[in-house]
C-alpha cells in the first residue's frame, strides 16, 4: 500500500503542487470567502434585522455594490476552489493518512471546508437563477453553511499557520523551475529495512522528467478562469460589463419598462386585486387610519428620484421613480416618520408579503411610495398600483402591490 501511494504521488508530481502555490491560491480563496461572508451577513440582517440594528441609507446604491460583490466573489470561488484542490490533490495519497491529532484536525477541517464550500457555492449559483432542485430551504441552509465554512477555514489556517507563514512571501529557489522530480523524496522518512527500504530505493532511482505544467502557466490559467466566469456574469450588476453579460440570469434594460422582473403578478396572484377600481392604500398609526385611492396619491406632491432595484440574486438596475415621499404620506395620515413600519402587500402568500422598514428609511427623502417608473405609470409587473422604493434596500424588501402601511411602535 505504501508503495502504491508513493507511485501515485510520483505520477501526480508537478511544479505547481507545492506549499508556496497552495498558499498563493489559498489566500485568494480565503479572501473570496471572507468577502462572501461579510456581504452575506449584511444582506441577511437587512432582511432579518435584530431589534437594535440601524442601517445606512447612503450611498443609495450600497446594497447594489455589496450584493453584487457577494455574487461575483461567490462565482470566483469556483475556479479558485478547483485550483486549490488541484494543488493539494497528491496529499490524498500520503501514507499513513493520519500520524497525529494535529494532522487529523487538519484533514477533518479541510474535508468539511471543501464539502461545505462546494454545496454553498453551488446552491448560491442556482439561487441566482431561482432554480431550487434541492429538498431543503435555500436561505436557512445557505446562511448556516457560511458559518461552517468560516469555522473550518479558521481551524485549517490555525493548524497550517507555520507552513503558511513560511511560504507567504515568494522566495528565489535554486534549480530550473521547468524541471521537477517525478516522485516524492525520502526526506523526513525513517531509514528502515525491508519493504520501506525497497520503496525508498525505488524513489531514489526515479529519474527527473520535464515538468508538464509551469507555475506561470498554471497561474495564468487560474487568472483566465476567474476573469471569464466573473466577466461573463458581473454585467448583471456592474454596468461597464453589461455587454459581456452572457450567463447572468438578468440583463439590464430587459423587462417591462426597461427593468427586469423577479416575481411576476401571476406568481403572486395579485392581478385581480391590483387592478380593482376600489383599491386603496391604508396608512395606520395607532388608532388612526387613513385610506388613499390612487388618484388621491397622485394628487399629493410628487417627487422624482433615481434609485436602483438590487436583488439578492445579484442583478441590479438603475431606474427613475416618481411618487409620494413616504415621510410626507405618513405625516398626511397623522403618523410620525420616527416610527418603524410594517409594509403589507396584496400577496396572500410568500415570505415577503409583509416586510418591515426601519425609521432610518422612513425619514430618508429618497424613500417613495412610487406610482411611476421611467416616466410611465407603474406596470403591474413592477407593483401597480403602488410600490415601495427606498435607498440601500434589497429588492425583496421594496414591496410591490402595496395594500397597507402601519406603524409598528405607535
Amino acid at each position: 500500500m505504501r508503495r502504491l501511494m508513493y507511485e501515485a504521488r510520483a505520477q501526480l508530481a508537478s511544479p505547481v503542487r507545492n506549499p508556496r502555490m497552495a498558499t498563493v491560491i489559498g489566500r485568494l480563496l480565503g479572501l473570496a470567502f471572507l468577502l462572501c461572508f461579510g456581504t452575506g451577513l449584511y444582506s441577511h440582517f437587512l432582511q432579518e434585522p435584530l431589534s437594535w440594528m440601524v442601517f445606512p441609507t447612503r450611498p443609495a446604491g450600497l446594497y447594489q455594490l455589496t450584493q453584487g460583490t457577494h455574487i461575483v466573489a461567490g462565482i470566483a470561488c469556483f475556479p479558485l476552489l478547483l485550483a486549490k484542490l488541484y494543488v493539494v490533490f497528491p496529499q490524498l495519497f500520503v501514507y499513513p493518512p493520519v500520524t497525529s491529532f494535529a494532522q487529523f484536525l487538519e484533514r477533518a477541517s479541510i474535508a468539511l471546508f471543501v464539502g461545505a464550500s462546494l454545496v454553498e457555492i453551488t446552491i448560491g449559483l442556482l439561487n441566482t437563477y431561482q432554480w431550487y432542485p434541492f429538498p431543503f430551504p435555500f436561505r436557512q441552509v445557505h446562511f448556516a453553511l457560511s458559518f461552517v465554512i468560516i469555522g473550518s477555514l479558521l481551524v485549517h489556517i490555525g493548524v497550517k499557520l507555520p507552513l503558511i507563514s513560511a511560504h507567504w512571501r515568494a522566495e528565489r529557489t535554486a534549480g530550473p523551475p521547468e524541471q521537477l522530480r517525478a516522485g516524492p523524496t525520502q526526506e523526513g522518512l525513517p531509514r528502515t529495512r525491508g519493504l520501506t527500504g525497497r520503496i525508498l530505493s525505488y524513489i531514489d532511482a526515479t529519474p527527473t522528467v520535464p515538468a508538464r505544467t509551469s507555475r506561470r502557466g498554471f497561474l495564468a490559467t487560474v487568472t483566465l478562469g476567474v476573469a471569464t466566469v466573473v466577466g461573463l456574469t458581473a454585467g448583471q450588476t456592474f454596468t461597464p460589463l453589461d455587454a459581456l453579460n452572457a450567463f447572468g440570469p438578468r440583463k439590464k434594460g430587459v423587462g417591462q419598462q426597461g427593468v427586469p422582473v423577479n416575481r411576476s403578478s401571476a406568481q403572486a396572484k395579485v392581478a385581480t386585486a391590483a387592478m380593482a377600481t376600489d383599491w386603496v392604500l391604508t396608512v395606520a398609526s395607532g388608532d388612526t387610519e387613513r385610506s388613499f385611492s390612487r388618484a388621491e396619491l397622485a394628487a399629493l406632491p410628487q417627487t422624482d428620484v433615481d434609485l436602483p432595484i438590487a436583488c439578492v440574486e445579484g442583478w441590479s438596475q438603475m431606474a427613475s421613480w416618481r411618487g409620494v415621499r413616504l415621510r410626507d404620506l405618513i405625516d398626511e395620515a397623522g403618523g410620525s416618520p420616527d416610527s418603524d413600519l410594517r409594509l403589507i402587500s396584496l400577496e396572500q402568500r410568500g415570505g415577503f408579503r409583509q416586510t418591515e422598514m426601519g425609521r432610518e428609511y422612513v425619514r430618508d427623502p429618497l424613500t417613495l411610495v412610487a406610482l411611476e417608473l421611467n416616466g410611465e405609470t407603474l406596470d403591474l409587473e413592477h407593483g401597480y398600483p403602488a410600490r415601495m422604493i427606498a435607498p440601500g434596500r434589497p429588492g425583496v424588501l421594496q414591496t410591490k402591490w402595496l395594500s397597507r402601511i402601519e406603524a409598528i411602535d405607535a
